[in-house]
Formats: C-alpha cells, structure tokens, sequence
C-alpha cells in the first residue's frame, strides 16, 4: 500500500473539479509528495471522465489497498463523494474548510477527501489537502476525554457494518463496544 507517510497520494478529478485538483497537486509536487492522478488531467481534455466513473477508479484503489489515502475534487466534491463511497472500506468526506479537514481525519478517520472547486479556492484547498495529510486518527485535534475512543469506535462499527445484517436485526447497530463522550 502507497502511504502518506512515503509522501504517495492519489487524486483523481472530473473536468470541474480539474483547476482546484491542480493547484493542490503543483503544491504537493513543490514539497516532495508522489501523486498519482487518475482523473482529468487538465480543462483542455476534449472527452473527459464523468465525475462518478474517476469516484469508482479511486474508490477502488482505496478499497483494494492500493493507496492509504486519496484526495478527490469536482464541481460540488458531492458528486464525486458519492461516487468514491460506493466502494467498500472507504470513508469519504466534502470538505470546505480546514476545520473540517481536519475533522474529518482526527475524529472520523477518513481516508477520502472531497472538495468541490465551485466553492473551495485554491489556496484554501490547499490548506485544507495538508490539514488531511499531516494528521491521523485521534491526533488532539480536539481535546477532551474519550475523544479517540468514541471516535475510533464509531470507525469500527462503520467498518464492521453489514446492511443485510442491521436490516435482520431490526435495524440495530451491531455494537462493538461502548464508549462515552
């Protein structure tokens, strides 16, 4: 598995989300990171990938283990969002903020970041992609106690969750343990 501690990260964009996805990749690049874009390449692509077809492709490279972490971007980043979350073992999060990014590695331990170039700007786009890959899960983002735990239950449910199985259960959550916050 390429991971963000070796600096390897995969992005991947449909035409819309292209100029945020290359401001983000030529800063990464600046800095030494490896990215591997499965997407548009550029606002020049004559026939370019819809935006759920480039979400199934990196969607699959999380599931499969082939990347610990991707960066994905569209007009909304909802749309792409929802693509990339079909694929199982992926968690995915739109994000126009730092605080946000940041959440949603420290609290939610995601492993897709979606960001939608209609409403993010570059440099906050920016901003936000290093907020993601420079933290991990439970890093004191937010300090107060059980904060990890919670969160690193709720992750293991989430992991563990089988709808067929939830549905048979009345839809109850199979619970893996508890956890106060």
């Amino acid at each position: 598995m390429l991971k963000i501690k070796d600096k390897q990260i995969l992005v991947g964009a449909d035409i819309a989300g292209v100029p945020l996805k290359n401001a983000v990749v030529e800063h990464l690049k600046s800095i030494g990171w490896t990215v591997t874009d499965i997407g548009v390449k550029d606002e020049t692509d004559k026939t370019p990938e819809m935006f759920h077809r480039i979400g199934l492709r990196v969607g699959a490279k999380i599931a499969e283990k082939e990347f610990e972490r991707a960066l994905v971007f569209c007009g909304t980043g909802m749309g792409i969002h929802i693509a990339v979350s079909k694929c199982p073992h992926v968690h995915a999060a739109v994000v126009e903020s730092v605080p946000a990014a940041l959440r949603c590695i420290t609290g939610n331990n995601c492993n897709v970041l979606a960001m939608g170039a209609h409403y993010v700007a570059p440099r906050m786009g920016i901003d936000a992609a290093m907020a993601f890959l420079e933290h991990n899960m439970g890093d004191g983002y937010e300090k107060w106690e059980g904060f990890k735990e919670f969160h690193e239950l709720a992750y293991n449910e989430l992991e563990a969750f089988n709808y067929e199985e939830f549905k048979n259960n009345g839809f109850k959550v199979k619970r893996l343990g508890e956890a106060t916050c």
